[in-house]
């Protein structure tokens, strides 16, 4: 997951209803968090799905260095059967050694 740089913005809770789905759009595309307000009172906050994950329960730090790392050999772009080709071609290697 990437660095959250997230802008907070405050919205009523009547524009929050009717412009839903821009506040949508604004969370997933930029990243942003709202905050809906009611009658001076802040009552919700509207944040992408990563973010919640990771404040709800944050990444450990070898986690997150071995997606960096994965994110830079772009490895982590791959699909479940080219994982599964190279579990397979690495386990050969493994039986060829171990001979």
């Amino acid at each position: 997951m990437k660095k959250s740089t997230a802008v907070t913005n405050i919205v009523s809770a009547l524009d929050a209803r009717t412009q839903l789905g821009q506040i949508l759009r604004r969370v997933k595309n930029n990243g942003e968090r709202f905050v809906i307000d009611r009658r001076g009172e802040p009552q919700a906050v509207i944040m992408s799905l990563g973010d919640y994950v990771d404040a709800l329960a944050p990444s450990p730090a070898w986690l997150k260095k071995l997606g960096a790392a994965s994110e830079r050999r772009e490895t982590n772009r791959l699909s479940m059967r080219q994982i599964n080709a190279e579990i397979a071609t690495v386990r050969r290697e493994v039986r060829k050694r171990s001979r």
